[in-house]
């Protein structure tokens, strides 16, 4: 798509609504993004508000990709890790908008968070993903690497228990001061 757009969020009404209907539309279609169904607005976007307060603090950043004005995808970077991971940063809550899906919007995120990491001074990115119907083929096509799997890490959204898979990516070889 080369007409996405993206953007690190802030908080406003307008995002937070943005964000808690992606987060409700995964959810209802199985994405295994630590919520189950049926998810509430309210609780969706409360999660939203608190994630991005937390990047206003400094201690994440909340990428969305836009096609127009539209919302269709979203991951977020966790920065706030130990005094001893400084080089190291999380992927999380990586959801593209089913209509939005296998064209290239995961990927741009990806892309622009790894970005981002190397500006932070992140040349360690770890992430995780279930086991069923996860994205590990989209991790593994960017060049992420598979550590292991957790069986019965976690419940799917609409029951029964999945595994998650850990995955890392060096960005590049990183010297500490």
């Amino acid at each position: 798509m080369s007409d996405i757009k993206i953007e690190a969020l802030k908080p406003s009404y307008e995002v937070c609504a943005a964000l808690g209907e992606l987060l409700i539309e995964t959810v209802a279609n199985g994405g295994s993004v630590s919520f189950m169904h049926p998810l509430s607005r309210e609780a969706a976007e409360a999660f939203w508000s608190n994630s991005l307060i937390a990047a206003e603090r400094g201690e994440r950043i909340v990428l969305g990709a836009f096609d127009g004005d539209e919302l269709i995808g979203t991951v977020t970077l966790l920065l706030d890790l130990p005094p001893n991971q400084p080089h190291r940063a999380e992927i999380a809550k990586m959801m593209t908008r089913v209509s939005h899906r296998h064209r290239g919007v995961a990927t741009a995120l990806l892309r622009e968070a790894e970005r981002l990491a190397i500006a932070h001074q992140r040349w360690l990115l770890v992430l995780d993903t279930a086991e069923d119907e996860g994205a590990a083929g989209l991790y593994e096509r960017v060049g992420f690497k598979l550590t292991g799997i957790i069986p019965d890490y976690a419940f799917k959204p609409h029951g029964g228990l999945t595994g998650t898979l850990i995955y890392w990516k060096r960005l590049q070889e990183g010297v500490l001061a």
